[in-house]
């Protein structure tokens, strides 16, 4: 079984790869991943969606969960997110107003820290 995500850590950041789609079957196993990543010491994790092509309202709920979890931490999730079509909709559903988006991993990891 290939994993969902996979998870590559470089305190104090932390980049978890998400899969081409994430729906009601993917979602709450993302959200694990993402849980994981928060180790002590992550200041932020990286959420690379560069292969993301879809993202539902089960995705967007974690994703918003992520980023309470992260908070509650003291870290930050970040959003590596370059599909125009998936960041659409995260705008339309104003998750980008909650979530910094960044369109490469250099800009994510050189992100201000909050």
């Amino acid at each position: 079984m290939t994993p969902i995500a996979d998870t590559a850590t470089t305190a104090p950041l932390t980049v978890v790869t998400f899969p081409a789609e994430i729906d009601t079957a993917t979602a709450d196993a993302i959200g694990e991943q993402v849980a994981a990543a928060l180790a002590p010491g992550v200041r932020a994790v990286i959420a690379d969606m560069t292969a993301t092509v879809f993202c539902d309202s089960a995705g967007i709920s974690m994703l918003i969960r992520a980023k309470k979890r992260a908070t509650a931490h003291g870290a930050e999730l970040r959003l590596l997110l370059p599909c125009p079509n998936v960041l659409r909709v995260l705008k339309i559903q104003g998750v980008d107003a909650v979530l910094p988006v960044y369109h490469s991993l250099d800009e994510a990891r050189a992100g201000p820290w909050r």
